[in-house]
């Protein structure tokens, strides 16, 4: 039996990480006060999801305020003086998102998160090009909007190819070309799995989709802020993009779609031909600012947040595992995005780990995503009881939060 939970490595409080940076002169002071007021440590949860969310950086919220306050207008007016500065502000969000990953600002359309960037790429590229080609490829650990958006074409006369992965959660570039066909129309691989961590080899992907003359798809949301992308070295051709991932506001995401050679896209949303007629609908100015601050940030921050985070992921992995017999770190131990630790416990029910761990903020993941890469690397018997958790941690969990986590580990277990 498989529960998953992650423990995801980035900022519980903000606060902090402004005295670490050094960002914020009344830093201090903020910290002070926030622990006067605050309950006691051992009565507020250490906060490992950040795979699931991650809070809006201050700076991303202040960058926001006056869009819904002063500066309200409809990006899409332009017939006055307020339109024009929301249009203005949009533009620049925009900007801030292609720069991230080394895009042009025309290639970025705006949506609601990456669920929606991912049902507009799978759905929008498959339906202009059928039926000339009505074959896709994926692998079985996606996300579940992608897995979904690829079962409704399905349903649709479409098929699929869904590519194992093996034990260390990675997929087999072989398999991947020997299983593209002529009426291949895109490859849709993520480029770090959300529960298990693991980075998929994109570079290689994209040099094979593109002497195949098949587009290629990527899901960046755990990746985009978090380590270095790059469109043009990966050949991408749509990526996705969410952001409340990287510190953003929820709600709001963003879609890159290759000019050059040109991505074609049927539309999944009808209307006004916003998006430069790929995504209709008002875009929430105040949302995007947020996105586009975060995008900005994250490229500042980002080598020195992966720096931090890589420490506190392997003071967490060495914490458990000295402590506790009969753990295995699932995924990759070298190919992966040290922010999310995946491991398994032999001999402990899943559900039961996780009301024990009251401490600790987790959630429960796909039980078929980690099974299909914990099951192939387990050194113990399968019939045995086993129970996988997935942490997540925040640009700047404190020492203290790391010792709560693992003594509690240790204890229920």
């Amino acid at each position: 039996m498989f529960r998953n939970i992650t423990f995801s490595l980035r900022n519980f409080r903000l606060s902090i990480r402004y005295i670490k940076r050094g960002l914020c002169a009344e830093a201090e002071l903020l910290v002070a006060d926030d622990e006067k007021m605050s309950p006691p440590t051992d009565l507020r949860p250490v906060y490992f999801d950040v795979q699931a969310t991650t809070p809006v950086d201050p700076r991303v919220l202040d960058a926001m305020l006056p869009y819904y306050v002063c500066t309200f207008g409809n990006p899409h007016s332009r017939t006055h003086a307020y339109g024009w500065l929301c249009e203005g502000a949009v533009e620049k969000a925009r900007k801030q998102v292609a720069r991230l990953i080394n895009a042009d600002p025309k290639e970025i359309i705006f949506t609601s998160g990456a669920t929606e960037s991912n049902n507009l790429a799978i759905k929008g590229v498959a339906n202009f090009y059928a039926p000339k080609k009505k074959h896709l490829i994926t692998t079985q650990t996606e996300h579940k909007c992608v897995l979904d958006s690829c079962r409704v074409l399905e349903s649709r006369g479409f098929e699929v190819t869904y590519l194992p992965v093996g034990k260390n959660g990675i997929i087999d570039l072989e398999t991947l070309e020997n299983s593209i066909r002529p009426d291949t129309t895109l490859v849709s691989v993520m480029a770090v799995n959300n529960e298990i961590g693991v980075l998929q080899p994109i570079h290689e992907i994209g040099k094979i989709c593109r002497s195949k003359s098949v587009f290629f798809h990527t899901d960046i949301a755990q990746a985009c802020g978090k380590i270095p992308i790059d469109v043009n070295k990966i050949n991408a051709d749509l990526m996705s993009i969410s952001g409340h991932k990287i510190y953003g506001p929820q709600g709001v995401g963003a879609l890159y779609v290759r000019r050059r050679p040109r991505v074609r896209l049927e539309p999944i949303i009808n209307g006004g031909g916003q998006e430069r007629g790929l995504r209709s609908g008002t875009l929430p100015t105040a949302l995007t600012v947020g996105l586009g601050a975060a995008c900005e940030i994250a490229a500042e921050e980002m080598q020195a947040d992966h720096e931090h985070i890589s420490r506190l992921s392997q003071r967490l992995i060495d914490g458990i595992m000295t402590r506790v017999s009969h753990v295995f770190l699932n995924g990759d131990p070298v190919k992966r995005y040290p922010g999310c630790v995946n491991m398994s416990f032999a001999c402990v029910e899943g559900e039961s780990l996780l009301m024990a761990l009251k401490n600790v903020a987790l959630s429960s993941g796909s039980e078929i995503i980690t099974f299909r890469v914990a099951s192939a690397s387990f050194r113990f018997n399968p019939d045995e009881l086993v129970s996988t958790l997935y942490l997540s941690c925040v640009v700047v969990t404190l020492s203290s939060d790391f010792r709560i986590s693992i003594k509690s580990s240790c204890f229920v277990h």
